[in-house]
């Protein structure tokens, strides 16, 4: 399997639910490296890059809903160039 990235845009009541932190956890668990982020229009941005087999499992759960108290109205998502020494891990930034 080669790596892949991806960027995700999710709108809806993702803010002030505890996303970001289940995000986080369950990127881990999937041994992706990339991060989770607010964003000032409400919405959260993630960038996740591993394998794709995995990615593909991170992307079903977030289509899914991510935690019970998230309200997904929207996923946009689009392909990122993959730089091996870009993430260190898979943080919440602010």
């Amino acid at each position: 399997m080669s790596k892949v990235c991806t960027s995700i845009y999710i709108y809806g009541v993702v803010q002030g639910v505890g996303f970001r932190y289940h995000a986080q956890h369950r990127a881990q668990d999937l041994g992706l490296v990339g991060y989770v982020r607010n964003l000032d229009d409400g919405g959260v941005e993630v960038v996740a890059c591993g394998e794709g087999a995995q990615l593909d499992k991170f992307q079903d759960w977030l289509k899914q809903g991510g935690p019970r108290s998230a309200r997904i109205e929207k996923i946009l998502s689009e392909p990122k160039p993959v730089v091996e020494s870009e993430f260190n891990g898979f943080k919440v930034r602010y």
